[in-house]
């Protein structure tokens, strides 16, 4: 039992690594790949041959090979499992596959958190662009934090207060666990800090301005926009467009100067509305 859930583990930290490499193929200078690819190499070797097999099929149609167990369905196509198979799952004993989607299965972890926004009453008018996955309540204009930690906790608490995601203490955490794998910061300001895993839900974007700036890592980069993120394992695809049309949008200075203009959270919603109304659809 340990071995196979210790495999399951390994699979689990490949496919965040793997996701983690698109991520700065989308959107970084391309340093860190040969780092990265390293890492990724080193945990496949690590895998015994069943789960190593396994992956190496999956690897070859879609990066994403795991999908987690959300109220006994498979978290990336939605298929509904048999309650024998949700029970292996849980177990840990033996290597589970969805039916549907031949993904690899893993139980979600306990205390993890979740998306615990009400969805839209039927007949609601349709959202579009970034109203689909933020909101007003989720702008926070005058960030205190001067750290990158105390940062994500101040988007953390929004979450979680307005009810959007659960558990602001576990979201800081494994933000911070994502951010020693590779800054998130990139240039003009800008750092994309996320959680992946965070299931229940679609993809919730909060976002924090800090007017004077803040040093976000150790290579000294110097951010005043922070983007934090949490994500279901689904959307993983939609996420790195998503980055890369936000990175896009405020590339523009004047994209940027709209955010530091905005004194109050409606101005500041306003603001994200106005800079991304082409770019996220």
């Amino acid at each position: 039992m340990e071995t196979m859930k210790h495999q399951i583990n390994l699979l689990s930290q490949l496919q965040e690594l793997i996701l983690t490499r698109d991520e700065h193929h989308q959107t970084g200078d391309g340093s860190h790949l040969d780092s990265l690819n390293d890492s990724i190499d080193a945990l496949v070797e690590k895998l015994e041959p069943q789960p190593k097999a396994f992956y190496q099929r999956l690897y070859k149609k879609d990066h994403l090979v795991m999908a987690p167990m959300v109220d006994a369905c498979c978290g990336v196509c939605g298929m509904r499992l048999p309650v024998s198979q949700v029970q292996q799952v849980r177990l840990e004993k033996t290597i589970q596959m969805c039916s549907s989607c031949g993904r690899i299965l893993y139980d979600e972890e306990q205390g993890a958190p979740r998306v615990i926004a009400e969805k839209p009453p039927r007949g609601a008018p349709r959202k579009t662009g970034i109203s689909r996955f933020s909101a007003e309540e989720l702008m926070v204009c005058d960030l205190k934090g001067e750290t990158t930690e105390a940062v994500i906790r101040e988007l953390a608490e929004a979450m979680a207060e307005n009810n959007f995601v659960s558990n602001a203490d576990a979201l800081v955490s494994a933000a911070m666990d994502r951010e020693i794998v590779l800054s998130t910061a990139m240039g003009d300001g800008l750092a994309f800090p996320h959680v992946r895993g965070v299931e229940g839900g679609g993809l919730t974007l909060a976002l924090g301005v800090s007017r004077k700036g803040f040093i976000y890592d150790d290579e000294g980069t110097r951010v005043n926009f922070v983007f934090f993120s949490a994500i279901p394992v689904a959307v993983s695809a939609f996420y790195l467009r998503l980055i890369g049309a936000l990175s896009e949008a405020f590339s523009k200075k004047e994209n940027r100067d709209l955010l530091l203009a905005a004194k109050t959270p409606a101005e500041l919603w306003k603001a994200l509305m106005k800079a991304t109304r082409y770019s996220v659809r």
